[in-house]
């Protein structure tokens, strides 16, 4: 019997099969949980589809996180699919491939508040939306990475995005605690996705990474579906407000200097 054996549990963000957001439904659909994916426009729709139905997943809805009205309709069409939900994964972050490339000063007006309201302000907008068909012990957790608390060059405005989720992620575990819902997010090290494509200098910080991460190794978007699981299960009932890191211990380290500079 799989560790989500019962459990209902919608993922948002999913883009194709690099997807961060695509290990998370691998891996889920291994330990038995019921999958529902939401996808971000039309154009996703001819990637996601055969996706969902590689893991047997009937509820696949569009939604636009930006508008209330469309949260409001995937919320209802969810409750008469599942009734309640127990597992709640936001996977989703844009920033303008503008603002990922040039110095972070050079931000617009426009394109910082375009990343805080997609990367950031949809986690609270859907779990507002979601909450009231959530099951006690229910979890919801987003995806983040290490940029939001050191300087990761050209991914600027996205850092602090990832500052502000990964707050937003504390005081949204202290509104739900008493619910026994937890709220947490997983910072993974860099990955190769399509997201990650569009921060200038992403294939040189991928190969430091592995350089320099106490394990020499990348990280998989299998290794944060299994860290996933545990997130979503009963095993972490107790764990709520936390960054829980898969990245081969690249965070613990100060000075990056590689064993073969030594």
């Amino acid at each position: 019997m799989g560790l989500l054996e019962g459990k209902n549990a919608l993922i948002f963000g999913l883009a194709n099969d690099k997807s961060i957001a695509w290990g998370i439904t691998q891996a889920f659909k291994r330990e038995g949980a019921n999958i529902g994916i939401s996808y971000a426009g039309e154009v996703l729709e001819r990637r996601v589809k055969p996706l969902a139905e590689q893991v047997d997943c009937k509820w696949v809805e569009e939604c636009d996180i930006t508008k209330d009205d469309q949260i409001a309709a995937t919320v209802d069409k969810a409750a008469k699919h599942f009734g309640k939900i127990d597992v709640l994964v936001h996977s989703i972050a844009y920033a303008g491939r503008e603002e990922l490339s040039g110095p972070f000063h050079d931000t617009t007006r426009e394109g910082f508040k375009v990343a805080m309201e997609v990367s950031v302000f949809s986690l609270v907008a859907l779990t507002h939306a979601f909450l009231p068909i959530m099951n006690p012990g229910a979890s919801v957790m987003s995806m983040t990475y290490h940029g939001s608390v050191k300087v990761a060059p050209r991914y600027n405005v996205m850092g602090v995005a990832k500052a502000a989720l990964e707050s937003s992620t504390r005081y949204l575990a202290y509104d739900l605690g008493p619910q026994k819902i937890r709220v947490n997010a997983i910072s993974a090290g860099p990955i190769r996705t399509l997201a990650a494509a569009g921060v200038g200098g992403f294939r040189d910080m991928y190969k430091h990474f592995s350089d320099i991460a106490p394990m020499r190794e990348n990280v998989t978007i299998e290794d944060v579906g299994n860290s996933a699981v545990f997130l979503a299960s009963d095993l972490s009932s107790h764990v709520t407000g936390e960054v829980l890191y898969v990245d081969s211990g690249f965070n613990i380290m100060g000075v990056q200097i590689s064993e073969k500079d030594l």
